[in-house]
């Protein structure tokens, strides 16, 4: 038997170089902290520079890069300049998401091609640069993607949202068939409603109010209730053997 493996050691990620996208605010912001206070390097990619500059800033080992995700033609350019300063990526966290509002029968073509493009389009896109770009230089990797209760349950979130978050998982599930043989892993988290820029509005809300009172646990997360997912995935001494897990964190949501 292996011997026992200290929690400092089993979570250590000095040998990680993260790519963060939607680093900018909510759960990206936290992802980012989470793992740069446990040693890894990150590359914190969004759309509104100014904020990521100022969070890079106040991190260890952290570097600012404009990111937008639905431009694949971009990709190449923001790898290669943070690979500049911190070496290969090793683990990509597709984090960046939108929200979407109203019924079905509102939802314009425009509408759902803003969520897909971001939710669905650049989860594929992104992770299909980042694999090819490991299997040519023969290094291993990690993917992490954002899923969400929604992609298994269809309540209160308007439909192009839960649509998008299905695909999220299935993307989840695939790619980890696939690149197995190439030593990169794919997993998810899939959140309960969780505090954030995205979710206020909600519920502060009547239907959020109601939908709080029907969570067993009888609250939302907070982004610091992620923590241990996020870390569990993105080390490999804790989580190599894991590939295709969508790690469910909704304080029971899924169970009524």
């Amino acid at each position: 038997m292996s011997p026992v493996v200290q929690a400092a050691q089993l979570f250590d990620l000095t040998s990680e170089v993260a790519f963060v996208t939607g680093a900018s605010s909510g759960l990206g912001v936290r992802f980012a902290e989470v793992l740069a206070g446990h040693g890894a390097k990150v590359v914190l990619a969004a759309r509104r520079l100014e904020r990521i500059k100022t969070l890079a800033a106040r991190l260890e080992n952290a570097k600012a890069v404009a990111f937008d995700v639905t431009k694949p033609e971009n990709y190449a350019a923001a790898f290669d300049a943070a690979e500049q300063d911190f070496g290969p990526v090793t683990l990509l966290v597709n984090n960046a998401g939108v929200a979407s509002g109203g019924r079905f029968t509102d939802t314009s073509a425009e509408e759902w091609r803003r969520v897909q493009d971001t939710n669905v389009d650049a989860v594929w896109h992104l992770s299909q640069f980042f694999a090819k770009r490991l299997i040519a230089a023969k290094r291993g990797g990690n993917i992490i993607n954002l899923a969400s209760v929604a992609g298994f349950r269809v309540s209160e979130t308007p439909a192009s949202y839960a649509v998008s978050k299905a695909a999220a998982v299935q993307i989840t599930r695939a790619l980890a068939l696939e690149l197995a043989r190439h030593d990169i892993r794919v997993n998810a988290i899939a959140p309960g409603f969780i505090t954030s820029e995205m979710t206020a509005d909600f519920l502060a809300g009547d239907k959020g109010q109601a939908m709080i009172r029907r969570n067993p646990q009888r609250r939302v997360g907070e982004a610091s209730d992620l923590d241990g997912a996020v870390l569990l995935l993105a080390s490999k001494r804790a989580s190599g053997f894991m590939t295709g897990s969508i790690i469910t964190v909704d304080g029971g949501h899924l169970l009524t």
